[in-house]
């Protein structure tokens, strides 16, 4: 019941995570995927021990080409235990250049955390996702955005800056190309012209 406020508050989050690129195709890992009407194609894989089941079966090696998804989310798989690395590396190879990761994580610094202390489910605050991502070559936004509930058992979907005490935070990041050969910048040359005094 704790955890579907949670779910709940993030599904107007996540339409608009597919609606944002229409072109490519997506891809949801989800704990708990639910009945969306995504925009456009994609594929939703739900996480299963070490891997994900749905229309296919796979381990954290994601049977996809490179570079041919527009958007990833990972809706609170790594909380279960999978091993954020590899998956990290996997969702920056599969994501198209100017392609965005959207994680939706458990805020551990939220009174709402009460309703899964004591549980197997590990949480990390949004600066250790941004030095992830930044690992894998991703740039993350600077700031992460709170969603869901404080203290009430009770979906609230609106985003607030910054994760504060909300029971869930959003981080996105882009994946950004870097030309293979540097471009050599000119240098500005000043002409002379008239003074200004």
């Amino acid at each position: 019941m704790a955890g579907q406020a949670v779910l709940e508050s993030e599904v107007p989050t996540l339409i608009q995570a597919f609606a944002e690129r229409p072109g490519p195709p997506w891809l949801w890992l989800s704990a708990e995927p639910q009945a969306l009407v995504a925009p456009t194609a994609g594929v939703a894989l739900r996480t299963d021990g070490q891997g994900f089941s749905g229309v296919l079966r796979c381990g954290t090696a994601l049977p996809l080409a490179s570079e041919a998804v527009g958007t990833v989310v990972l809706q609170h798989v790594v909380e279960g235990g999978l091993a954020w690395p590899e998956l990290l590396e996997e969702c920056a190879r599969v994501l198209l250049p100017g392609g965005r990761l959207w994680v939706f994580a458990l805020n551990p610094l939220s009174p709402y955390r009460r309703h899964w202390l004591g549980s197997s489910i590990r949480v990390i605050e949004p600066v250790t996702w941004r030095r992830r991502l930044r690992i894998h070559g991703l740039q993350p936004e600077p700031v992460s955005q709170g969603i869901g509930p404080r203290w009430r058992v009770a979906p609230a979907p609106e985003l607030q800056i910054g994760a504060g005490v909300r029971a869930a935070y959003l981080l996105r990041a882009e994946k950004r190309a870097i030309p293979l050969t540097p471009i050599r910048q000119r240098a500005v040359r000043w002409a002379p012209g008239v003074s200004a005094t």
